[in-house]
């Protein structure tokens, strides 16, 4: 069953703060947020791999998992932690050094919180995914691994859809995405309004970006890492 969460909303003042790839950049994320200039009715919420390659996956966590008005949703790193502590997947390197950072004591509680993500995120403005989505599947019918981005999912998305997936999206509302720079140019993607694509390598010394709903402004800093 494809874990999710479908929001039905009225009309608020409070706005939404859709953040990119972190991959453990805890400055990068401080710094964005700082420019982002939200208030304390506002929410902020991670497409997902916000842990591995970064020096503080530890910091970033601690903040996804105990801020108020603060979430997240599944992307492949956080789900390759959960699937390799299980024993169903091999741990590699970026996953043993973040386990590092977290600590073993605190471990065990950082997996809990992730495994119980969400695969998606159904907002009255806009459905977020970590990695595809397949045309002509309902959202209730999309594989997890296709969600969040697996090297299995992606397998999947080539073998039903022509590339880049993203210009098939049938969805009915905007869909915004992490997992990969579409643009190759460390930017935001944006495919006719339809399709926002938020990675853009802040890992690599790109940028860490965000999208402020509802009026799918792009906020963006520069990796300080």
């Amino acid at each position: 069953m494809t874990s999710s969460v479908t929001e039905q909303g009225g009309t608020t003042s409070a706005r939404r703060f859709i953040i990119g790839d972190i991959h453990g950049c805890w400055r990068t994320l401080r710094a964005l947020l700082d420019k982002a200039g939200l208030n304390e009715a506002d929410e902020v919420i991670s497409i997902g791999d916000m842990v591995d390659g970064g020096g503080n996956s530890a910091g970033v966590l601690r903040y996804f998992r105990h801020t108020p008005h603060v979430r997240a949703i599944m992307g492949n790193h956080e789900r390759k932690h959960v699937w390799s502590y299980r024993g169903q997947v091999a741990a590699g390197d970026a996953q043993v050094e973040t386990r590092a950072q977290i600590g073993e004591a605190d471990y065990p509680a950082a997996l809990a919180w992730m495994a119980a993500l969400p695969n998606y995120l159904d907002l009255p403005e806009a459905l977020l995914v970590h990695g595809f989505y397949l045309p002509g599947v309902p959202l209730t019918g999309q594989p997890p691994m296709v969600l969040t981005g697996t090297l299995e999912g992606e397998a999947l998305v080539r073998e039903r859809c022509a590339w880049p997936w993203y210009e098939h999206y049938d969805g009915e509302k905007p869909l915004i995405v992490g997992h990969r720079d579409y643009t190759g140019q460390q930017q935001v993607l944006n495919f006719r309004d339809r399709v926002f694509g938020l990675d853009s390598r802040c890992v690599y010394g790109g940028n860490l970006s965000g999208l402020l709903l509802p009026e799918f402004r792009v906020v963006q800093v520069r990796s300080c890492e």
